[in-house]
């Protein structure tokens, strides 16, 4: 076999690990398996002789390559409207284990989850991601982000502090999240308000990423009474057309019309009801969604 040939098998090998970092980092699908072929081009450029510890050089690769795109994603965002969640992962209820599914979203990493990251300053994002999921050392972080190892530490405290703030009361009963979800589908299918009353926190939030544009691109409604309004309104109609799903490993559903995906909504509950609805209609991120023989 060719060294070019075991190269590539060895990188192979890591792969799988190297798209939980990039997808962990960024927060989309798509731009992870960039990152990952960036690493690749990356690696096939490189000396392999030169390269002592290959996991952690790849690791190291990727990571940088997703700091860099997270950067510019940054600047990016000033003229995005409304709300910009992540690209989810999606399995319908019924579909078999997906192996990949499975790896991707190991470790709990919800939508809701992914919110909060973005609120993270790159750097602090790294160093979360890295540190925290995946076990990486602060000297190597460190070397990253271009600071001390304590400054790097430092990083990942206050990205903690952020996360265990916004998690700590969620709800990790999967059955109890499935009954509330089923119970929100059906008051919104029956048009009753005081359904969703019941199954919503009084501060729940409704978030809706169109994209950064068009006529469903809006700032997050917030509170139970006009969140209710908001679904009665506008999303009556496509509640006859949603499927149970998990959503990053969560219960959620695909409101899918003739087949075709044209939204993924994603739920995070706490103290016994609904504090997050999170609807994504951004044709970039369900163009991934191929529900075809009955699979997203």
């Amino acid at each position: 076999m060719r060294e070019s040939d075991l190269l590539a098998e060895e990188f192979e090998r890591h792969r799988a690990r190297l798209r939980a970092v990039a997808y962990r980092m960024l927060g989309s699908v798509s731009d992870a398996d960039d990152a990952v072929q960036e690493s690749w081009l990356r690696l096939s450029r490189s000396d392999p002789e030169a390269i002592a510890n290959l996991p952690g050089w790849l690791t190291s690769v990727v990571a940088r390559v997703c700091l860099d795109m997270l950067r510019s994603r940054t600047a990016r965002r000033e003229d995005y409207v409304g709300s910009w969640l992540p690209e989810p992962v999606v399995r319908l209820q019924d579909d078999e284990a997906d192996p990949e599914y499975e790896t991707l979203l190991a470790d709990s990493v919800g939508l809701a989850l992914l919110v909060v990251l973005d609120s993270l300053a790159p750097a602090e994002r790294l160093a979360f991601v890295l540190h925290d999921m995946f076990a990486v050392p602060f000297d190597e972080i460190s070397a990253m982000v271009g600071s001390t190892p304590a400054a790097a530490r430092q990083l990942a405290s206050r990205a903690r502090r952020r996360v265990r703030g916004a998690a700590a009361a969620e709800q990790t009963d999967v059955s109890r999240q499935r009954e509330l979800v089923d119970a929100f589908l059906a008051a919104s299918r029956n048009g009753d308000f005081a359904g969703l009353l019941a199954v919503l926190d009084p501060d729940a939030v409704f978030r809706i990423d169109a994209g950064g544009a068009g006529p469903r691109a809006r700032e997050p409604v917030i509170g139970a009474e006009a969140v209710a309004r908001q679904v009665l309104a506008r999303g009556r109609p496509l509640a006859r057309f949603a499927r149970p799903a998990r959503v990053n490993g969560t219960p959620g559903v695909v409101v899918a019309p003739g087949g075709q995906p044209i939204a993924v909504v994603s739920f995070t509950t706490a103290r016994g009801r609904i504090v997050a609805i999170d609807l994504i209609a951004d044709r970039a991120k369900l163009g991934r969604l191929s529900l075809g023989s009955e699979a997203p």
